[in-house]
């Protein structure tokens, strides 16, 4: 079933975002609608996790680096499982059930404050986001043109950073009104999360395996997995990732330079998003038309600038400005564009296992990138450390673009 907006009036302008959404299917929007208020919930912990590990329960750097390493890269333990899940059939339940259990963890962050304790309820949400994420990409692509993946995949990205955005803006709001509010800011996230379970299983439709189709057996996994025309690409996504740091210490590293208050931290992930939504649609329609593996590039060029300008000794407002736009155009340039580049390489049957296995090489990855950037800030300095990162991303993107060449002539 595809959306049509027949009724609209003849002549009435209409938005690029409301053009791109009547070219994606409702199964599209709907996993949009339920990506959006899980990143409300998810991103109202997140925006405060930083400060309040950090401050509340007082690890140092290399205990933070530890917990956004688990955060960053625990969900790799069940990417692939949720992948191979979804290839032999009921791929919304699979992702439903990765969504219930991320929003049991939200309720469970209340009776948590030792580093144990919050490195377990993370680990479980983490858990929970590496079930969904591949079949519910997987229901975006089976769903999609394969000539519009790029669309469909930006239209969802941009809903679901919408989510994002708003889920900082609510947990500043709940700082404000309950200073140190932050077992407010769990109850209202697990409300949320609520929300958007209820969405995906009430409302979602399901992709049953066809009739008649064999399962797709385990060796048969495998065999694709190795398939050739994956190796390129997963090599070149997994070198990007190492030299990725995580939005946390980022933030962490403007707040220390600019020492602004951290009431307004939560802001920084608003801003970041609020840039991502408005170029999530426009970037996949232009990795449709120039090449998904030269806009996948671009991104980390940008994310490369990004990098500098927050290692600089800069100060005021516009330069963090600067830097926040510059990470909204690299997750506009990567997120949605990685899978929508790995869907078609391999046949649908196995196209779940495939993202999931892109998926999952990228958060192994981060995880190494936040740790080791954490020793690193530790031992050396803020400065020096994203320095030594942007040096090494500098090597890295030639040699990850030369990986990707050919790449849409494939497809």
């Amino acid at each position: 079933m595809y959306v049509t907006l027949r009724d609209r009036p003849a002549g009435e302008q209409q938005s690029p975002a409301s053009r791109a959404a009547r070219r994606v299917s409702a199964t599209v929007l709907l996993l949009g609608i339920t990506s959006m208020l899980t990143d409300v919930s998810s991103e109202m912990v997140n925006a405060i996790l930083p400060i309040y590990l950090t401050t509340e329960v007082g690890i140092g750097l290399i205990g933070y680096g530890f917990v956004d390493g688990l955060y960053q890269g625990v969900s790799a333990v069940l990417r692939i499982g949720g992948g191979f899940a979804s290839d032999r059939g009921h791929p919304k339940w699979v992702a439903a059930s990765g969504y219930i259990l991320s929003a049991l963890t939200r309720i469970a962050m209340l009776p948590v404050h030792g580093m144990a304790g919050i490195s377990a309820v993370i680990t479980v949400d983490r858990l929970g986001k590496g079930l969904r994420t591949a079949p519910r990409d997987k229901l975006i692509a089976d769903a999609s043109d394969p000539a519009q993946l790029g669309r469909a995949f930006g239209v969802h990205r941009a809903l679901d950073t919408l989510g994002a955005a708003l889920g900082p803006l609510v947990a500043f709001g709940l700082l404000l009104a309950v200073p140190r509010g932050y077992d407010a800011i769990f109850v209202a996230s697990f409300a949320f999360a609520v929300v958007g379970v209820a969405v995906i299983v009430l409302f979602v439709p399901d992709r049953k395996t066809e009739p008649g189709r064999p399962r797709l057996p385990i060796g048969r996994l495998f065999k694709a997995l190795a398939d050739r025309r994956l190796r390129k690409p997963l090599t070149a996504a997994g070198l990007l990732g190492v030299f990725t740091v995580g939005d946390g210490f980022l933030y962490l590293s403007l707040q220390h330079r600019d020492d602004f208050t951290t009431k307004l931290f939560p802001l920084l992930y608003v801003g970041t998003n609020i840039a991502y939504l408005v170029l999530a649609i426009p970037m996949g329609r232009l990795a449709d038309r120039i090449g998904r593996a030269r806009v996948l590039i671009g991104g980390h060029v940008a994310l490369l600038a990004g990098y500098l300008v927050a290692a600089a000794p800069l100060g005021g407002p516009q330069w963090t400005v600067l830097v926040l736009l510059l990470l909204g155009v690299f997750y506009s340039a990567t997120d949605g564009v990685l899978p929508a580049l790995i869907s078609h390489l391999l046949p649908a049957e196995v196209r779940g296992s495939a993202i999931a296995a892109a998926q999952t090489v990228v958060v192994v990855a981060r995880l190494v990138s936040s740790l080791g950037f954490g020793v690193l800030w530790a031992s050396t300095s803020r400065a020096s450390a994203l320095f030594t990162v942007a040096i090494l991303l500098t090597c890295a993107i030639p040699v990850a673009a030369g990986l990707l060449r050919g790449i849409r002539h494939a497809q």
